[in-house]
């Protein structure tokens, strides 16, 4: 006779496996299936471009993803230190477009006259591209660093504005119509019914501004130069013909992003559990 506990420990194999195949194999075999052709391509002639072995063959490349930390003064940094610049600014200038898209999301949400008159102006401004900012903001600024800040804030706040707007409007008639019944506080209505009902509006324009924002640093990064920062790092490459490095880079970048995304996610979540 098989014990329960036997039973229980020949189960948990395969469970595992289960949840394993399920969750974690696709999209394994999907990077694996993608890396292979990229090779294969490199290897035949198909692509100009290195294959992904050339990041461990290269000896400048090798050295970047062995010590990330090396710092030699100056714009000789490595990844971690360029990657630490760029998200410092991103920090910046997504805390600011956060505080704003919020605030003025929930102004102009609530006041349907503010909305129309402004609507139009902000539909117009998040249409133009990050890059077209930064001639713009060095001439406010006249210099690199607090010129990449409002670069990055004016590309993010756009996407938390309008969503914000849109998750105020959205707040069901019924819980403004309790509120009045209630005589509730516009403290107590903003804490219990406004944030609460259009909080997935609200992360849903976060979300999508982190991703701008780290895509405006790159781009605002390249464009201004002198300054230490990933974006900056891939036109040196380029510019000195290090063709390995600039792939690197750009998993590098891809690879950033993707955390920034999952972390705002959980923290979405966190907060959802919580309410």
């Amino acid at each position: 006779m098989v014990s329960l506990s036997t039973a229980g420990s020949d189960r948990r194999p395969n469970l595992w496996w289960r949840q394993f195949r399920r969750t974690w194999l696709p999209p394994l075999l999907g990077v694996l299936g993608f890396l292979v052709a990229w090779q294969l391509s490199a290897s035949l002639g198909l692509s100009r471009l290195p294959g992904p072995l050339s990041l461990w063959t290269e000896e400048r490349t090798r050295e970047l993803l062995i010590d990330p930390f090396y710092d030699r003064g100056g714009l000789d940094k490595g990844l971690f230190w360029q990657t630490v610049a760029s998200l410092t600014r991103v920090a910046q200038g997504y805390l600011l477009a956060a505080i704003v898209g919020i605030g003025m999301g929930i102004t102009v949400g609530l006041n349907q006259t503010l909305n129309r008159a402004f609507d139009p102006i902000f539909q117009f401004l998040r249409m133009v591209a990050p890059l077209a900012w930064v001639p713009i903001a060095l001439v406010l600024f006249q210099k690199n660093q607090p010129a990449a800040i409002f670069v990055i804030f004016i590309t993010a706040v756009w996407p938390i504005l309008i969503n914000t707007a849109e998750g105020v409007r959205q707040i069901p008639q019924d819980y403004r119509n309790v509120a009045l019944v209630l005589q509730m506080s516009n403290r107590r209505f903003f804490t219990k019914i406004l944030i609460p009902s259009a909080l997935p509006y609200i992360f849903t324009g976060l979300r999508i501004s982190i991703g701008l924002a780290w895509l405006a640093i790159i781009a605002a990064e390249i464009v201004m130069s002198g300054i230490v920062g990933i974006g900056f790092f891939i036109w040196d490459a380029y510019q000195q013909n290090y063709v390995s490095d600039i792939v690197l880079a750009v998993i590098w970048i891809g690879a950033i992003g993707l955390i920034l995304d999952r972390a705002m996610a959980w923290l979405q979540s966190r907060i959802a559990s919580n309410r």
